[in-house]
C-alpha cells in the first residue's frame, strides 16, 4: 500500500476544507427529508481533482468532521444523529461517488466525459445505498424513498456531475503539472 506523501495530505486537507464550506449550502423541499445541497458538487470535485484513493478520504473526514458535530452537512447541521439518519446512507453513499469518479478520471486522464461517466455511477451507486438506508429507517416502500430521495434530485445532480467535472478537470491537469498532487504509476 502507498503511503501518503506530505503533499497528499495538504491537498486531501484543503479539498476536505472546500467540501465543508460548499457541502452545507441547501435549500430544504417540503416533501422529503433530503434537501438540494452542493454536497454532490463538492464530492464529484474532490473525486476528479484527488483520484480514486485521496478523493475517497477526503469524504471520509469529511463525514468525521461532521459526525463530531461541526456544522458541514446540509443546512449546517453536524453530529452523530445525521450521519446515522435518515439521510445519513447518502452521506455515506458520497464514498463510493469520489471513488467512482476518482477511478474513471485516474483511468481515462483529461477526458471530462469519463469524469461524467464515473460521477454518474457513483452517483448510481448512493443512491441504491442511501436510498436502501432511508427507506429502512422511515419504513418507506421501495418507491416511496425513490421518490423522496432520488427522482426530486436527478436533474440537479446531473448539472452539478457535468459543472464539476468539466471545471475540475483542467485543474486536475494543472495540479499535476505542478506537481502538487500525486497520479497513481
Amino acid at each position: 500500500m502507498r503511503r501518503l506523501k506530505t503533499i497528499d495530505v495538504v491537498t486531501i486537507a484543503l479539498a476536505a476544507a472546500i467540501v465543508c464550506i460548499l457541502a452545507p449550502v441547501s435549500i430544504t423541499l417540503g416533501f422529503t427529508p433530503i434537501p438540494i445541497t452542493l454536497g454532490l458538487f463538492a464530492v464529484v470535485m474532490a473525486g476528479v481533482i484527488l483520484g480514486s484513493r485521496n478523493g475517497t478520504l477526503c469524504i471520509f473526514i469529511y463525514i468525521l468532521i461532521g459526525a463530531v458535530g461541526l456544522p458541514v452537512f446540509s443546512g449546517y447541521s453536524g453530529g452523530i444523529v445525521k450521519v446515522a439518519g435518515p439521510s445519513g446512507g447518502y452521506l455515506w453513499g458520497y464514498l463510493f461517488l469520489a471513488w467512482f469518479t476518482g477511478f474513471f478520471v485516474e483511468r481515462f486522464a483529461g477526458k471530462w466525459y469519463m469524469a461524467v461517466l464515473g460521477a454518474l455511477i457513483g452517483t448510481v451507486a448512493c443512491y441504491m445505498f442511501g436510498t436502501v438506508w432511508m427507506a429502512v429507517q422511515l419504513s418507506m416502500g421501495p418507491m416511496e424513498a425513490l421518490w423522496a430521495g432520488v427522482i426530486p434530485f436527478i436533474p440537479f445532480d446531473l448539472m452539478k456531475i457535468v459543472l464539476a467535472s468539466v471545471s475540475c478537470c483542467p485543474v486536475r491537469s494543472m495540479l499535476i503539472q505542478q506537481n502538487l498532487i500525486s497520479v497513481k504509476k
